[in-house]
């Protein structure tokens, strides 16, 4: 995982959305492409539940391009973009070129890239062709479209009426597309699946290292996808050939580890560990609240696969014989690399959490932003991994290092 990578992707927490109208939060890329992910895994969700097959490894991947195209298009307004694929095919598709230039000497991983390239010649030719999207392409663009709707419906009450109505047009326009998507039509009508959304959205505006300034602020949510983007890069460099359910398992643990936290609030590590028996009591805590507060806003054909994503979410897992086994590395690989054992890398979600906490302390602090808070969070982040040892084929320490030389 190459830092200068890395490093172009956390610039997503410094992209303001919406600054041309009156906003009463920071409304940011990251978190942005965040909620748009847990809106799409619903709506594949409920369709799954219906019988439809979801490719869920374009689903993940696609959440990574689409981001890192946005990145490099941040400059030109989302209507405009707009314009130049359907009236000006041709040119939209040398734009998407300009874009994957843009990344030749960021990403290493020679497959990632040609992923990243089939990703964008596809985008191109739905626009070109007008033919009917795949289901899952149809997903994603749904979920694009909502998530926007959600940010107008949050900026609307303190924007005039006449400086929305426009876009608000256009936004449920373009939503007439999906209709026939269960878990949209529920979202928009504002039934169960909108409540959970709205818990999760608490996550949004909750700062991470509240107790200390810091560029760029980052928010509980968009750390959530943050991590599990970076959980996704070091998959690919484990040097394993994992199997479908353990990329998704892996993503999505990452993208809800911090789920708990939209009923409990962010609790600093500090303080987490301010006595040895805190953790196992704010843990146990945790996981009651989720139970009263969360789990009834679940539908029950998705709400075991949460649970299972955020109840030891840092541990090697798997499922043998209806039982959540703890597990090494090795035994990943070597005896339940299968999607039938549901296996998780719980501590390369860890190594991903880490290291996304020491790219928000080392940034503000190389930005000129620092505090005690960040200058010890930073250190101790550097301790966490002895030398040479190998997380889930993941050298931590050297990674670590290799952000802060």
């Amino acid at each position: 995982m190459k830092k200068e990578f890395t490093l172009k992707i956390f610039e997503a927490f410094s992209i303001e959305r919406w600054n041309d109208l009156v906003r009463p939060f920071e409304i940011i890329e990251m978190d942005k492409h965040a909620e748009k992910t847990v809106v799409a895994y619903i709506i594949a969700k409920y369709e799954e539940n219906l019988g439809a097959k979801i490719d869920w490894e374009w689903l993940i991947y696609a959440s990574l391009f689409d981001l890192l195209r946005k990145i490099q298009l941040c400059d030109i307004k989302s209507p405009v973009q707009t314009l130049i694929k359907n009236e000006y095919p041709e040119e939209y598709a040398r734009l998407n070129d300009w874009v994957l230039e843009r990344y030749k000497d960021l990403i290493d991983d020679k497959e990632l890239y040609k992923k990243f390239e089939f990703y964008l010649k596809d985008l191109s030719s739905f626009s070109a062709e007008k033919k009917e999207l795949p289901l899952t392409v149809k997903i994603f663009r749904a979920a694009h479209k909502y998530s926007t709707l959600r940010e107008l419906e949050m900026i609307s009450p303190v924007n005039e009426t006449e400086r929305l109505d426009s876009i608000r047009k256009e936004l449920n326009a373009d939503l007439q597309k999906y209709l026939d998507l269960r878990g949209l039509q529920l979202l928009i009508t504002k039934q169960k699946p909108f409540e959970f959304l709205m818990r999760i959205e608490q996550l949004r505006f909750q700062t991470r290292w509240n107790q200390t300034p810091r560029v760029p602020r980052t928010s509980v949510l968009g750390h959530c996808f943050f991590v599990a983007i970076l959980t996704l890069l070091l998959c690919r460099d484990s040097g394993v050939k994992m199997c479908a359910k353990r990329l998704y398992n892996n993503f999505f643990s990452g993208l809800f580890h911090d789920l708990p936290e939209s009923v409990t609030r962010d609790i600093i590590s500090p303080v987490k560990r301010a006595t040895d028996g805190l953790p196992a009591i704010v843990k146990d805590i945790e996981d009651k609240i989720v139970s009263k507060e969360l789990v009834p806003l679940m539908e029950k054909f998705y709400c075991d696969e949460i649970l299972y994503f955020t109840s030891d979410e840092f541990m090697n897992r798997c499922v043998f014989d209806g039982c959540v086994l703890p597990v090494s590395f090795e035994e990943l690989n070597s005896a339940f690399n299968e999607d039938k054992y549901n296996p998780v890398d719980g501590r390369l979600v860890r190594v991903a959490d880490h290291y996304s906490a020491l790219l928000e302390a080392g940034l503000s602090i190389r930005y000129g932003i620092t505090s005690q808070q960040l200058t010890d969070g930073k250190a101790n982040l550097l301790k966490v991994y002895d030398d040479g040892k190998i997380i889930n084929g993941i050298d931590a320490k050297k990674l670590f290092h290799e952000f802060i030389d």
